[in-house]
């Protein structure tokens, strides 16, 4: 059976570092306000004139270094962001020209935070169909371009962050088992920007008001995620005819350690069978997932032959899973 098969994988982070410090002028004690409901101690922001597709070419670059080949060996590139650097064109033709891949075809898609698992579930269906021998996958994003920093219900939140995966066609046990995307849209006003495309364009008024920055309903995005993501689990795991014992790692999106606990006592999977790192990055949207992968799979955490669930959810609302053997 033809698979995708994970080569190479690779990150793309800012220098600056932001404490939780940095967010005294909204709370007093900001580091323990933050940690303790979150688990976030810091980020990395991007400088004023860095773009999503600065951290997206880092990230491409480091993967392709890992595959051990060139940008002329990609077929497909898809790029996962609710933050391109502009409305057109898609981010992922920038990143084409910056990595030399002139035979792939590329383009952006847009699940929020959950964009990684679906441009990784897209990217796998070339693969299987035949369509791509090999792709670069890339959920990367700039929140801090379009956070309100007087919210202090979503500011300390987010960091800026892009990571990428190598995807190539193979026959054998490695790689993506089983995939599940999913959408909501009743719940699409649960996340959003509300003025930034054609159903309310930015004036000087809606700039006035704040309405181009990120807004979330946060009680009832935490009520969506663990209720969607235990019950994601249960369903990745039924139709590949597993349980959640046989997995040996999972990662879930990284936007709070109060989520992953209760979807822990869910499923009864110990909390130490799940990857985190969102301590140090905070919720980096679509790069979340993408850059647990990579860490873990680099520092030697995740071993050859694992069994490991890759999940994400975000705005639309939208959620997912992959299940990887690696």
């Amino acid at each position: 059976m033809k698979r995708s098969k994970i080569i190479g994988s690779g990150a793309g982070l800012p220098d600056r570092v932001v404490t939780n410090d940095f967010f005294s002028y909204l709370v007093d004690d900001a580091d323990e306000w933050i940690a303790s409901r979150t688990g976030i101690r810091e980020r990395r922001f991007v400088q004023p004139d860095e773009s999503t597709s600065d951290l997206a070419n880092r990230a491409a670059k480091a993967a392709l270094a890992d595959a051990g080949i060139s940008g002329e060996e990609i077929d497909c590139i898809v790029v996962g962001t609710s933050t391109p650097d502009m409305i057109l064109p898609a981010t992922a033709c920038m990143v084409q020209k910056e990595i030399g891949a002139k035979h792939a075809f590329a383009f952006d898609l847009n699940s929020v935070c959950g964009s990684f698992i679906f441009a990784m579930d897209t990217a796998d269906s070339f693969i299987r169909s035949g369509k791509a021998r090999t792709a670069l996958v890339i959920g990367a994003d700039t929140y801090s371009k379009i956070l309100d920093f007087d919210d202090k219900t979503t500011c300390p939140l987010f960091g800026d962050g892009a990571a990428a995966v190598i995807l190539r066609a193979t026959e054998g046990e490695e790689g993506i088992h089983q995939t599940f995307i999913r959408s909501d849209g009743n719940g699409w006003a649960l996340i959003q920007v509300p003025s930034s495309g054609s159903r309310k364009p930015i004036t000087a008024e809606t700039i006035a008001a704040k309405e181009n920055t990120f807004y979330m309903a946060g009680k009832q995005v935490y009520i969506f995620a663990t209720e969607a993501i235990p019950e994601l689990i249960r369903t990745v795991c039924d139709q590949a005819g597993i349980t959640p014992d046989d997995l040996d790692w999972l990662i879930p999106h990284q936007a709070n350690l109060r989520i992953i606990d209760s979807v822990s006592k869910k499923n009864n999977i110990p909390k130490e069978k799940f990857l985190v790192n969102l301590q140090k990055y905070g919720n980096t949207a679509a790069a979340s997932v993408g850059l647990a992968l990579d860490e873990f799979r680099r520092n030697g955490t995740i071993k050859p032959g694992q069994l490991v669930l890759v999940m994400g959810f975000g705005g639309g609302l939208s959620w997912g899973g992959l299940l990887i053997r690696f």
